[in-house]
């Protein structure tokens, strides 16, 4: 079965990637390649769409989809808990919609990591940092991986004194610091402290290759998934191998 793909925001540089990917890839073809100025009638025929824009184009582009009786994947960042929980409720019955953060496979696997060593620290911070022309602070991964901190602990942590102001965006009661570098691709940092000792989970990413197999795992899956997914932690087996804090091995 040959999966047809429509892309949204396929002129920018994970827009490109994607359009490569599909080329090279038996079972994918291209639908669509949409830019700022199409119209989204273009997406209708597609069997998928994967979008990669921002978030306001993207909560259109989504609807638009799903309007159309398409499957989603969603690697736009903005989607936070509250956005997420507002999309599961508009998704068709039969129809699936997967929103990653980051198709990197090691970034997945680092933020199950810093999930799992996050019950176990109070004082945590996350630095991220990526190329001088994403325009959007923080990141959806670093965004990703505290909400799943504090879902692990069962509560957001104690926000950071208030007389710090340059200690970054507070998301769940951690501290998130965003840099914006010509020459980085993407790089996180989770800190965390304890008496007398620290650790640090850190994942770089050098090139676009590494969002390659997560990329090409999402649209291959999503047309047979239903419902709301976030992340690539189910389909790579992570949820057998590294279970969510809180849940039964």
């Amino acid at each position: 079965m040959t999966i047809s793909v429509a892309i949204t925001g396929a002129t920018g540089r994970m827009g490109g990637l994607i359009r490569r990917i599909i080329d090279e890839t038996e079972g994918l073809e291209l639908h669509a390649a949409l830019s700022s100025g199409s119209d989204l009638d273009e997406l209708r025929g597609a069997d998928a769409l994967i979008d990669v824009t921002n978030y306001d184009a993207s909560v259109r582009a989504v609807d638009a989809a799903l309007e159309h009786g398409l499957d989603v994947v969603v690697g736009t960042s903005g989607w936070d808990a509250a956005r997420l929980a507002e999309l599961e409720a508009r998704i068709p019955a039969g129809r699936g919609v997967l929103v990653v953060p980051n198709f990197s496979v090691g970034s997945v696997v680092a933020t199950r990591l810093a999930e799992i060593a996050g019950r176990f620290f109070d004082s945590i911070e996350i630095l991220e940092a990526h190329h001088e022309a994403k325009v959007d602070s923080p990141s959806g991964t670093a965004v990703r991986t505290a909400e799943r901190i504090a879902a692990a602990r069962g509560a957001a942590l104690a926000p950071p004194n208030a007389q710090q102001p340059a200690r970054g965006q507070t998301v769940e009661g951690i501290p998130v610091h965003s840099l914006r570098l010509r020459g980085v691709v993407a790089d996180q940092q989770v800190v965390l402290g304890g008496t007398g000792e620290s650790l640090n989970i850190r994942h770089e990413t050098y090139s676009q290759d590494a969002y390659v197999e997560g990329i090409r795992l999402a649209l291959r899956a999503v047309t047979g998934l239903e419902g709301l997914e976030v992340g690539l932690d189910g389909l790579l087996g992570l949820d057998e191998l590294l279970p969510p804090a809180g849940a039964r091995a």
